[in-house]
């Protein structure tokens, strides 16, 4: 079943409240100047070095989703979120630095409106062109302190972020064959049979990235209101994967439910005991359209070419 959004929304509210932590660094922009003579003599007619002045107005402070420490799975975004609505990503784009592993990565932040924490009106999201590397240190260098946002703006902070990737925990589910396959590593490790949304509530396709579990998830919508055992969410509007002994009948044969993917109890508790914080699962021939960028972490449906361009904020 799928629960309301605004509901989900709000429960989610509270969990990123929990959640959100700034690292690191405050380290200031460098003075840069030109043109002042190697013996620091300035020769008739030379112009005095002159340092570039900082750009000056409102604050934008930034927050970032994930903690230092942390182990999520290939599929995670790193999320910033931005204090204000920012007009320029340009000296943003500039100031991050990531590495995997030491080594120097290629990425891309994209911009997008964000309803999810008061106060921070635009997020990021940063990804490199392939799910990351499993079992890898990932290391973020955000220099942005003293730069601009745009016209008028300025970032107040700068951050540093530690993370690592566990296992490659990928999920695939088949809206055809109604069976839902995990690899760890390469390796098959489930294989459960599945019911999706019927015709008028149908699952989305794509994409979708683990976001949070409940042991136990309040659901509520059209005509029901349930305590669920064994809830892993997948995105904001209220898709999980997640025990369904009230549809057991239908579960591997039959597509029926609100639009979230139904296992039995049994399987929907081992895959809720295994699965991580960012985990990948990519959805065909659900009947539904694409997950959308912004339910969630519906990062991986947006073509790298797309991606690099920016979003709701150019790169360049």
């Amino acid at each position: 079943m799928r629960s309301s959004h605004r509901v989900r929304v709000a429960a989610l509210l509270v969990g990123l409240g929990l959640g959100l932590t700034a690292c690191g660094g405050n380290s200031a922009p460098k003075a840069s100047w030109s043109g002042a003579p190697p013996s620091g003599q300035q020769s008739a007619g030379d112009a005095s070095p002159s340092v570039s002045p900082p750009p000056s107005g409102k604050p934008v402070h930034v927050r970032l989703y994930e903690k230092d420490g942390a182990t999520y799975g290939v599929g995670m975004p790193i999320i910033a979120y931005l204090s204000a609505s920012i007009t320029s990503a340009k000296d943003f784009d500039a100031a991050t630095q990531v590495t995997v592993n030491g080594a120097p990565t290629q990425g891309a932040w994209y911009f997008q409106k964000s309803t999810i924490y008061a106060g921070y009106p635009i997020e990021a999201h940063y990804r490199p062109a392939e799910f990351w590397p499993a079992h890898a240190d990932i290391a973020m260098n955000l220099d942005t302190k003293g730069k601009s946002g745009g016209t008028g703006l300025v970032y107040d902070n700068s951050l540093t972020l530690d993370m690592k990737t566990g296992p490659a925990n990928v999920g695939k589910v088949d809206g055809k064959t109604l069976r839902m396959v995990v690899t760890s590593d390469g390796k098959q490790v489930f294989d459960f049979p599945v019911s999706l949304g019927k015709a008028s509530t149908p699952t989305f396709n794509g994409t979708k990235v683990v976001m949070e579990k409940k042991a136990v998830e309040h659901m509520v919508g059209d005509g029901y209101d349930e305590q669920v055992p064994w809830s892993v969410r997948v995105t904001n509007s209220g898709e999980y994967v997640h025990s369904a002994s009230w549809n057991g009948g239908n579960i591997g044969q039959r597509s029926t439910s609100h639009g979230c993917t139904n296992l039995t109890e049994a399987n929907a508790k081992a895959y809720f005991n295994f699965a991580q914080i960012g985990d990948p699962i990519t959805y065909t021939s659900t009947g539904g359209p694409t997950m959308p960028t912004w339910d969630g972490y519906g990062d991986w449906n947006v073509p790298w070419n797309t991606w690099q361009a920016g979003g709701a904020v150019p790169a360049n």
